[in-house]
């Protein structure tokens, strides 16, 4: 991509650096020939991103404009957000103590220029702090508080607000970042289009195995599309790709959120989608936005710390209570004493405000039907593990026993398995869903809707075998295609 350095005014911007287009953001915004240009990557250093300022806009027009800003605008919100700076001081929590350990003074100032800083011991917390915040030049203001350091504020700075010490530095650092660029984008522009499949390689329980994910690879490259798999330090790299297909497990505060919502702003089509990780993975969401909309769910009660004597009264003996952000049947659990349900509770309520509490449905089996672009792609039976009330029974070692998965044609699922499904889908969106039921006679309830649902390779494939595959690369080149369009529908 051509690299072009915005900024307010040309005539006095103090950094020459050799072989990259600098103009004037007004040129940018009123100049025709710059809306027209294709494959271009805008480093926005305005003075200020404030809301409808001169260097918001600019950020702002190139991602309409199809250019790759940075910073873009939604860097530009996470900047202001106490929250997001909350998150980042908790994910970073380890890197920023053990950097800023020796600093003796009660707060601390670091310059980040594409990632670098001129100290050296400090670059592992620039790069990490560059790749969440994704601005060329930054300042990030930590303070110290009972003997532990956090990130107080974070701020793009303009090329004029450079110390004169610290400009030669980064221009160095520019030049290494657009070099690098270009050797990458060179490099692997063998498909008209391209998809990042995020994964972990070292995560116990994905998504997919790794005979799926060859086999997502396989599918896209029949499409001529090209894949490649990136992992959590290539958050920074985003841009180089159309689309993104996340295949690690998500949760909001976590980096996938993060790489979703990243993605989403740049532009590229995103499975699953940022909006749709935050409905999924919180399962107070889901119980509220199901009897909301009428969607039958097991007789369920979203329980605080006033009302959690009433849990018993409403739901009786045994029954469930879910963590809000349990994945993979961990944080569920089934209790059968009115001690041992208290007792939970009281540790529950110290990490959560509320929780879910359901009454207890067995079944031999829970029915899983994967939705996809609003139509059901494939539909398993997972049965419960042996002498267990679950589809997988974990120890405390970490071992696990599953039941047995029968994967179903679609043609021999109960109609009133599908119509649920759908119908509890379409409330989360046009994503890639998982939808939880369990049948008890003729009624069918939703367990949860689950974003990222799983597919394995000799599991979920089991009957459409590689058709799985191609089915769902299929819908990632067509939101490409669309999103390419002249006038193409840009939500994800």
């Amino acid at each position: 991509m051509h690299p072009l350095i915005v900024v307010d005014n040309p005539q006095t911007w103090p950094l020459k650096i050799p072989g990259v287009e600098i103009i004037a953001a007004r040129s940018y915004l009123t100049d025709p020939q710059y809306a027209r240009r294709r494959g271009v990557r805008v480093f926005n250093l305005c003075r200020s991103y404030q809301y409808q300022t001169t260097g918001y806009y600019v950020s702002l027009l190139a991602m309409a404009r199809g250019h790759r800003p940075l910073p873009n605008n939604t860097t530009i919100q996470d900047m202001r957000s106490l929250a997001i700076k909350r998150l980042v001081s908790e994910e970073l929590e380890e890197s920023i103590q053990r950097s800023l350990k020796p600093v003796q003074a009660s707060s601390f100032t670091l310059s980040i220029y594409f990632g670098k800083n001129l100290a050296k011991r400090y670059d592992k917390l620039s790069s990490q702090l560059f790749r969440l915040f994704r601005a060329p030049f930054l300042r990030g203001e930590f303070e110290r508080k009972h003997y532990r350091w956090r990130l107080k504020s974070i701020r793009a700075v303009a090329g004029n607000d450079l110390p004169e010490a610290h400009r030669e530095f980064a221009i160095t650092a520019a030049r290494a970042f657009f070099d690098q660029k270009r050797e990458r984008s060179y490099a692997r522009r063998d498909s008209i289009y391209s998809v990042a499949i995020l994964h972990n390689p070292g995560e116990p329980l994905p998504p997919s195995n790794q005979g799926a994910l060859d086999r997502f690879a396989d599918a896209a490259k029949r499409l001529q599309l090209n894949v490649e798999f990136i992992q959590k330090d290539d958050y920074e790299r985003l841009a180089e790709f159309d689309a993104l297909f996340i295949r690690e497990t998500t949760a909001v505060n976590h980096h996938t959120y993060r790489f979703a919502r990243r993605a989403a702003a740049e532009g590229l089509v995103v499975i699953d989608d940022p909006e749709s990780i935050l409905k999924c993975t919180n399962k107070v969401f889901l119980a509220e936005l199901l009897d909301r909309h009428g969607v039958p769910q097991p007789k369920t009660l979203i329980v605080h710390r006033d009302n959690r004597e009433t849990v018993i009264p409403q739901l009786g003996l045994p029954c469930v209570l879910k963590q809000p952000d349990s994945a993979f049947s961990l944080g569920v659990r089934k209790f059968d004493s009115a001690e041992a349900l208290q007792a939970a509770l009281d540790r529950l309520f110290e990490t959560s405000e509320l929780v879910i509490a359901q009454e207890f449905l067995p079944t031999d089996f829970d029915w899983r039907v994967g939705v996809l672009d609003r139509k059901p792609l494939y539909a398993c039976r997972y049965h419960m593990a042996r002498a267990h009330w679950q589809i997988a029974l974990r120890d405390e070692n970490g071992n696990t026993r599953e039941g047995k998965v029968v994967t179903v044609p679609l043609a021999e699922v109960p109609a009133i398995v599908l119509k649920t499904a759908l119908r509890a889908a379409q409330l989360i969106g046009k994503g890639f869903y998982g939808v939880d039921l369990k049948q008890v006679g003729r009624r069918v309830y939703v367990i949860e809707i689950n974003d990222n649902p799983s597919i394995d390779h000799g599991f979920e494939d089991r009957v459409l075998k590689r058709d799985l595959y191609h089915a769902v690369m299929q819908v990632f080149l067509q939101r490409i295609v669309q999103s390419k369009a002249p006038n193409g529908n840009h939500k994800r």
